[in-house]
């Protein structure tokens, strides 16, 4: 694949942008925001070809701005124009009864909030390995998928082990959403191989560790706690730490900055371009600090982008000294259980 693509063919009929626009950021946490600004920041994404949005049912008020953008589209552009958009959501249940009823109620729910029939990719999402009912939603989910009101089912930081068990089950499952950078490289230690076999899509995200990968943070001593102004930065710096510390992090950044000195872009596009390279990974989801910040103009430029494997060489010198996440941490998701 180019690295010019720009869309990704996740299923035969759904084709996503290989940027995906991530709403976690909408929740609150990362600062309040005006929900006409939002929707503004949505139309100019979407006319500038970043047509894709990833959120969950627990991200705040994601799925009512899809929903109000969705009015907004249709309005200025005509009804056919929401056919050129796609809206991944996350379902995310607290453990427990995994009725029917529990999970249409759910799912319901979101179709109601996104404003939309069918919801084009819902990803499941389940906390305790322990409570096996989430065969039992994955049970329910299939069958609401095949009465028509999800088009395809996918997970949600699940590791290799569980998805084997759904494969064996007869789950069909087009991806799973996995953290997965120039640090963390966890997939690699069993899920791309599985993945691939069964024909499973990566969808990444901490690609850019909170914006620890960028100009900002070469040559800074290291961030205290207190500087850290959002949980995603909190998380991230401590993904740092376990993967080899802040002075190796410093002696990677130093290297990513000469490779985008080379071919004119962004620390930014390097690595998201690293990641969109890998094997099975279908798209990279990158925060959209709606009404807040834009990267449009920078996300664009990695469509542009080839690392060579002196590029590659020089990312391996570094990552080769680091921790082994897997090691340490467990299979991707684990973080999490």
């Amino acid at each position: 694949m180019s690295g010019r693509q720009k869309t990704f063919q996740l299923t035969s009929n759904l084709q996503i942008c290989r940027i995906l626009n991530g709403m976690w950021q909408v929740a609150g946490s990362h600062g309040q925001v005006n929900s006409e600004s939002v929707i503004s920041d949505m139309l100019l994404y979407h006319n500038s070809g970043f047509t894709t949005w990833d959120m969950a049912d627990i991200y705040g008020p994601a799925e009512e701005y899809i929903g109000e953008f969705r009015k907004r589209l249709a309005k200025n552009k005509g009804e056919a124009e929401l056919d050129n958009m796609q809206a991944l959501t996350k379902f995310v249940p607290n453990p427990g009864p995994m009725t029917r009823t529990i999970v249409e109620h759910y799912i319901d729910k979101s179709i109601r909030r996104m404003n939309v029939k069918t919801i084009d990719v819902v990803q499941f999402h389940w906390w305790d390995y322990n409570d096996t009912r989430y065969i039992d939603a994955l049970h329910h989910l299939s069958k609401i998928r095949d009465e028509g009101k999800i088009r395809h089912l996918a997970l949600t930081n699940f590791d290799t082990e569980r998805i084997e068990i759904m494969v064996e089950n007869g789950f069909k499952l087009v991806s799973n959403q996995v953290q997965y950078s120039v640090l963390d490289q966890r997939p690699e230690a069993k899920m791309t191989v599985f993945c691939q076999k069964h024909g499973i899509k990566l969808l990444t995200y901490g690609t850019l560790l909170g914006g620890f990968l960028s100009e900002k943070y070469l040559g800074k001593p290291e961030p205290t706690r207190s500087q850290l102004d959002t949980p995603s930065l909190q998380k991230y710096k401590n993904m740092i730490h376990a993967w080899g510390g802040w002075n190796l992090f410093q002696n990677l950044l130093v290297v990513l900055d000469d490779i985008s000195k080379k071919h004119r872009v962004s620390i930014a596009n390097v690595v998201t371009r690293y990641i969109l390279d890998k094997p099975t990974v279908a798209g990279v989801i990158i925060g959209a600090r709606l009404g807040i910040a834009e990267h449009k103009s920078d996300n664009v430029r990695v469509f542009e982008l080839q690392l060579d494997k002196e590029d590659n060489d020089a990312i391996k010198s570094i990552t080769s000294r680091s921790n082994d996440l897997f090691e340490r941490i467990g299979d991707c998701g684990d973080e999490y259980r």
